[in-house]
C-alpha cells in the first residue's frame, strides 16, 4: 500500500474541500467559475496526474477506500482538464472491480454534461428537481439500482431526444467550455 500517497491524496481532496467551502461562506463559488477554485482543481489534477505516472490509478487496494474517493473527488473536480477527466475515465473503467462503481458513473455523466451528450445515471442537476437530461429515462433507475444510487422521482428526469443536449448556459460559461476544450 502507497501510505504517504495515501495521506497526500487525502490532503489535496480536503483542501479542495476546504476552499469551495471558504469561496460558498463568502459568497463567490455562485458567479462562475472562481479563479481561486480553479487553480485548486488544475493544481490538484496535475499532482494526481504525476501519482498515475507512478503508481496507476489509486485504486482501493494501492491507497485504500479514502484516498481512492480523494482521487476520485480530484478528478470529478478536474473540469478545465477535459483530456484528463475522459483519460482517468478510461483509465478506471479497467479496474472496476477495485474501485467505487458509483465514482465511474458520476464521472461518466460529469464528462457527458460537459460535452454537451445526455447522461447515463441522472448525476448532473441544477437543483434535486432540475436534472440534466439523461439517454434513457425508463432504465435510469435501474442502471442507479445496480450501483445503489437511490432512485429518481420520475418527474425529475428528462429524456434526451437525441445524442446532444441544449444544456443551460450563459455566453460566459461556453466561451469557458470552448476554450478549455469541452466543446
Amino acid at each position: 500500500m502507497y501510505t504517504q500517497l495515501a495521506q497526500e491524496l487525502i490532503q489535496l481532496a480536503e483542501y479542495d474541500l476546504a476552499v469551495r467551502e471558504k469561496l460558498l461562506a463568502e459568497g463567490r463559488l455562485s458567479e462562475g467559475y472562481n479563479p481561486e477554485m480553479e487553480a485548486v482543481h488544475r493544481a490538484n489534477a496535475a499532482r494526481l496526474q504525476e501519482i498515475i505516472a507512478e503508481i496507476g490509478w489509486p485504486t482501493r487496494s494501492k491507497v485504500g477506500d479514502e484516498a481512492s474517493e480523494a482521487a476520485w473527488l480530484i478528478v470529478q473536480h478536474s473540469i478545465g482538464e477535459p483530456a484528463f477527466m475522459k483519460a482517468c475515465y478510461e483509465l478506471m473503467l479497467g479496474m472496476q472491480d477495485d474501485l467505487n462503481p458509483q465514482n465511474l458513473a458520476y464521472l461518466h455523466d460529469r464528462i457527458c454534461y460537459f460535452e454537451g451528450r445526455p447522461q447515463r445515471y441522472g448525476t448532473q442537476y441544477d437543483t434535486e428537481t432540475q436534472r440534466y437530461p439523461v439517454e434513457n429515462k425508463a432504465a435510469v433507475n435501474q442502471l442507479r439500482a445496480e450501483l445503489k444510487l437511490p432512485p429518481l422521482a420520475e418527474a425529475s428526469l428528462v429524456e434526451a431526444s437525441g445524442n446532444t443536449v441544449e444544456l443551460p448556459q450563459d455566453e460566459e460559461a461556453m466561451a469557458w467550455r470552448k476554450k478549455v476544450g469541452w466543446v
